[in-house]
């Protein structure tokens, strides 16, 4: 059997010629230490290092499947598409066969033919109403059905990525089912063909599956028979998996959910008990409509106490009558989904109800009204539900914060028997990269952009002439920056909003004469190597706003406990965010460019300052600003 840096240098030479990355493997060379060891592996590796094949090259060596959980779907997508298969052929010479992989996905994203059958069977006016759908929309949306029963009779997968051209998400909700309203598939008619079984049954055949945060955190959370058994998980983007998990943990009552909740019981329920679902759903329109949005710091005001409490009485008497789903019931599906609602619902006011300190409770702004309760933290549930049985290694470009791991250790939950290594990056930011800090600037204060922060970012644009990613703390401060450089330049200027994100992505690639301006997203799921992106400016650090019931509930703990809440809490999530943001600049070993923080407290706030300085990639700093001009200028004319 070859050995991980065997199977990594086979993988490497047809990838990229056999080109050598140091960093790529250690980071390989470590992953097979750590399984043999049986201790856990957090690994920070640069943009540029290959931690896609330094993963991917000692999972072939391990006996049984091995998980890949990503967050984001394009790098399940690069996983699937494009590592994997120039991997299985690379190695197949060595292992004497291909290794095999699959795609796992939640329920939700694959067709549901029992759901399928009756997509166009539902009462047209509670289709409207539910989906707030004008009427010159049903017509769109039965186009929509036509063409999903069309494909559906040639996918093999019934993913809905590969409906192409795509349809919108109502249209997609009406064919597909979320776990909690599956019947399962000995119960339902359509069991022996049902696409998600199939994905699942296909993940248990394979050497590797791949799958995202979302759905592992489900899985913990259902007591891990979703994903297959398996002796190591790889947790790529691992920043990301506490917010994750935090996520599927949330829940939420809302007036539109009670009032779908109550009709889709409708026909297994006598009408009073309808009736009074109904009057619960009322009830909390009119708690919602008298609280101002945010946390919750005293409990359930008298209204919403009402509303849940009636929500909570209703459902219960819903679920006895309604009884277990049964394989000879004459509607499986819809009393199985019937119950899945109710059963959330009264899960949920249950939890509102029991007001625990463990939880934060929160009503979301308008425009969607929403009463919201949350883990306060979920380091103590990926303690208990995360490493047991498996071995796991936890990557990303971002783990180190302030040169230390012990930051993202505590929020996964790690306490003692792991490792950590920074295997660096093959980019040499020093001669690569600039980071400038505006520190003759006023400490930004009120919200959007200053006047002083507008005219820094007008002279950094116009000494480069373009070829700008902005990225922006609010929408307000995003729209204000494209409007002063569209009042100011000939500059194209590109504002996330006007059109999709890929499409904006590609304009600005291919325009060197342009600049692409938007918020949080920006920070992530940008990748444009080259020219054509050669300054970044960051308007503000990206500490999260106060009105962040999460974040300030956190925050608050550590404060009552002692401790610093903003230095515990909020300074962790701008050095993650910040270094994401700045990690947009140098994609590639070519690039060259600056990132211009137009923060004056990234220099000058002690402390913290120095912590988000040292999450970074190490740039060449400095706070002139005829140095960084100059440098713009030069870039300019090559």
């Amino acid at each position: 059997m070859p050995d991980a840096l065997e199977l990594l240098a086979a993988a490497v030479a047809s990838v990229s010629g056999g080109d050598t990355r140091p960093g790529q493997q250690a980071m390989a060379a470590a992953i097979a230490d750590a399984v043999e060891a049986r201790e856990h592996l957090l690994v920070q590796a640069g943009t540029g290092t290959g931690k896609s094949l330094a993963y991917l090259a000692p999972a072939l060596t391990v006996d049984g499947p091995v998980v890949i959980s990503t967050a984001t779907l394009a790098l399940q997508s690069q996983l699937v598409e494009k590592d994997l298969p120039r991997l299985s052929a690379a190695v197949k010479p060595l292992l004497g066969r291909e290794p095999v992989y699959a795609l796992l996905k939640g329920r939700h994203h694959y067709l549901c033919l029992a759901k399928m059958e009756h997509a166009d069977e539902e009462d047209p006016q509670d289709a409207l109403f539910e989906r707030t759908k004008w009427l010159g929309e049903a017509g769109k949306l039965g186009k929509q059905i036509v063409r999903i029963r069309e494909w559906a009779d040639k996918t093999l997968t019934g993913d809905r990525d590969e409906l192409d051209p795509g349809v919108d998400d109502t249209a997609w909700r009406a064919v597909s089912t979320p776990a909690r309203e599956c019947v399962g598939a000995t119960r339902c008619p359509y069991g022996p063909d049902c696409f998600a079984e199939l994905s699942r049954a296909r993940a248990r055949e394979a050497d590797i599956v791949v799958t995202n945060h979302s759905l592992l955190s489900v899985d913990m959370l259902a007591g891990r028979h979703i994903v297959p058994p398996h002796k190591l998980l790889v947790i790529d983007e691992a920043h990301e998996l506490a917010d994750r998990v935090s996520s599927a943990a949330q829940a939420e009552l809302t007036p539109s959910a009670m009032d779908a909740t109550a009709r889709a019981a409708r026909p297994f329920v006598e009408p009073e008990l309808f009736l009074s679902l109904q009057e619960s759903a009322d009830a909390l329109t009119v708690g919602l409509a008298d609280i101002q949005p945010g946390r919750l710091t005293e409990g359930l005001p008298p209204g919403l106490l009402e509303a849940c409490t009636l929500i909570d009485a209703g459902t219960r008497q819903a679920l006895t009558a309604i009884g277990e789903v049964k394989a000879d019931d004459p509607d499986p599906v819809r009393k199985q989904q019937a119950r899945a609602l109710l059963d959330d619902a009264s899960k949920t006011a249950q939890r509102l109800l029991a007001d625990s300190a463990q939880d934060v409770a929160w009503v979301d702004a308008e425009p969607r009204r929403a009463l919201v309760v949350a883990p306060l933290s979920v380091a103590g549930l990926l303690r208990e539900k995360l490493y047991d049985e498996r071995t796991v290694i936890a990557t990303s470009a971002t783990l180190a914060l302030g040169g230390k791991f012990d930051t993202i250790a505590q929020a996964l939950g790690q306490t003692d028997g792991y490792r950590t290594l920074d295997v660096g990056s093959p980019f040499d930011y020093q001669k690569q990269g600039i980071l400038y800090v505006a520190a003759h600037l006023p400490r930004p204060t009120t919200s959007g952009l200053s006047d002083a922060a507008g005219k820094e970012l007008l002279t950094l644009i116009n000494a480069l002439g373009g070829r700008t990613l902005g990225l922006f703390s609010s929408r307000r401060a995003a729209q204000q920056a494209a409007d002063l450089v569209r009042a100011q330049t000939d500059l194209t200027v590109l504002l996330q909003g006007d059109e999709t994100l890929p499409i904006l992505v590609r304009k600005f690639r291919e325009d060197r004469n342009s600049c692409l301006f938007g918020v949080m997203s920006l920070w992530q799921g940008v990748d444009v190597p080259g020219d054509a992106c050669q300054l970044v400016v960051i308007d503000r650090l990206p500490f999260p706003r106060p009105d962040e019931p999460l974040a300030a509930a956190r925050s608050a703990a550590v404060d009552a406990s002692g401790g610093s809440g903003f230095a515990a809490v909020s300074v962790p999530i701008a050095a993650i965010r910040l270094a994401q943001g700045v990690g947009r600049l140098i994609r590639s070993t070519n690039d060259r460019g600056v990132v211009a923080v137009l923060d004056s407290r990234l220099e000058s706030a002690r402390g913290y300052g120095s912590f988000l300085r040292a999450s970074l990639p190490p740039f060449w700093y400095t706070t002139k600003p005829e140095v960084v001009q100059g440098a713009l200028k030069r870039l300019a004319a090559t």
